[in-house]
């Protein structure tokens, strides 16, 4: 995750907020939102490489596999659950979103917009896309699904849960005009409807 898009993400995240990282990574942005916006709380990862990172950065960690579920967190527990760049490696993608609006008040999901600009043309030339947000090809990519900012819209709509802000990120700039078309990256905030 680049610093400005990390910036982004936390600045949606309320200070002093109780908050669950799922697919933490190293742990990065749960350690700036700890020293910079008095968060507390814990990531969620499986590789033991970043684990280790984790811990070595002060941040609270439980190694556990999202794909078995988040059942050893109560109902509303977290103030803020964030999904950055963790639904398209998810094999249950629509149990885990629906996981996060139970757990956490709010949630907020970053991932990789497949309707891009330049995704797009990839495809009418005949190949999958390989750019800076989707680094892979097509036969080693650790993405299991791509989904796109308006499948995720509807996706949202389907689950009840009510979009609280939206918008895209390219360069690790804010895209709200077209960010469907016009940005890499794609960003919600929600919350469960009553």
């Amino acid at each position: 995750m680049t610093n400005d898009t990390l910036h982004a993400i936390a600045a949606l995240v309320p200070p002093g907020s109780r908050v669950l990282d799922l697919g933490c990574g190293d742990g990065s942005l749960l350690a700036h939102l700890q020293q910079h916006k008095g968060c507390t709380g814990y990531g969620v990862e499986l590789d033991d490489s970043n684990v280790h990172a984790c811990v070595q950065r002060g941040v609270n960690v439980l190694q556990l596999n999202l794909d078995l579920g988040l059942s050893v967190f109560a109902d509303q527990s977290f103030d803020v659950v964030l999904q950055i760049d963790t639904l398209q490696h998810l094999r249950n993608a629509e149990t885990m979103l629906r996981e996060t609006a139970r757990v956490g008040k709010t949630g907020i999901v970053a991932f990789p917009n497949f309707a891009h600009w330049p995704n797009r043309l990839s495809i009418l030339q005949g190949r999958m896309p390989v750019t800076k947000r989707l680094p892979y090809q097509w036969y080693d990519t650790p993405n299991i699904r791509v989904g796109t900012f308006a499948d995720f819209a509807d996706l949202a709509q389907k689950n009840k849960l009510q979009v609280l802000d939206s918008f895209g990120l390219q360069d690790g700039q804010e895209v709200r005009l077209w960010p469907n078309a016009l940005a890499g990256t794609a960003v919600f905030k929600f919350q469960r409807t009553a």
